[in-house]
């Protein structure tokens, strides 16, 4: 049985391995530059949620913001709240039906509904991100005269980056799998490769076989060098304290040029220090 299986891929593979490699490009690519938008669009909702206001502030800054929180909010809830294979169907087919919009192009459908239904959880992730690091660190930031942007480029979103990085990585292994339903506008990706091949050859299952292998072997690969890239930006463990002052010379380093030290001028004149 076993035998037969791995029969059935070899020959699948044989024939058709070209095309399973342009599928693995297209859903590499795909899910990488939805991943890098989305974490874009996440950033930008998440800074916007957390700009502070309060009753000193003027009031069409305050309705702005306030605005603005409910936008966000109504676009995150829709997107973390519906599939990802119905939103590329009503943005594919349901804008051309509503509003005479028609995308020609199927991956720029593709990566428009990818990337956003990655922002709308990545939105999520940074505005806890931010929430989680210490107000102190705000207070510090603003005792020195920092204002709110300053703070937030140079102290609060580098450490938000160094701890919502787990979350990129699962968001962006989540893609590489969820980019499978794309397949319903018909984008050629690893899985749409596979429903072509085992329609063309009837070995739904051996074609099965090798796509999750597929699958697997891209996640795990992943996860990987997103590991590798969470050490990196960890640092090191072991730091290692400067226990002397580096503008205090120790005794017997000073060196002198010129004139000579009053103890070798009494000595050559037969003198005593006073």
């Amino acid at each position: 049985m076993l035998a037969q299986l791995f029969s059935d891929i070899g020959s699948i593979w044989a024939k058709y391995g070209t095309t399973y490699l342009t599928g693995i490009g297209n859903t590499l690519i795909l899910a990488t530059v939805a991943t890098l938008i989305g974490c874009i669009i996440g950033f930008i909702c998440g800074i916007l949620q957390t700009i502070p206001y309060g009753p000193k502030d003027g009031f069409l800054k305050r309705f702005l913001l306030k605005l603005l929180r409910i936008v966000i909010r109504a676009y995150v809830e829709v997107f973390r709240g519906t599939p990802m294979i119905l939103q590329a169907v009503f943005i594919y087919y349901g804008l051309p039906y509503f509003f005479g919009v028609a995308f020609r192009n199927i991956w720029t459908v593709s990566i428009i509904v990818v990337s956003i239904n990655t922002g709308a959880y990545m939105a999520e992730s940074v505005r806890g991100g931010i929430m989680s690091i210490d107000a102190g660190q705000f207070e510090g930031a603003k005792a020195i005269g920092m204002n709110h942007f300053q703070t937030m480029l140079y102290i609060v979103l580098p450490q938000t980056l160094r701890n919502i990085m787990p979350q990129i990585g699962n968001n962006y292994i989540i893609n590489v799998k969820d980019t499978s339903v794309m397949f319903i506008i018909g984008f050629q990706d690893f899985f749409a490769v596979h429903k072509m091949v085992s329609g063309a050859v009837f070995k739904y299952f051996p074609s099965a076989f090798l796509e999750m292998g597929g699958y697997l072997f891209l996640t795990l690969l992943a996860s990987f060098l997103l590991r590798k890239l969470e050490k990196k930006l960890e640092g090191k463990s072991n730091y290692e304290l400067v226990n002397t002052d580096q503008l205090v010379l120790t005794a017997g380093t000073y060196s002198f040029s010129g004139e000579a030290p009053y103890e070798e001028k009494n000595k050559d004149i037969g003198g005593e220090k006073p």
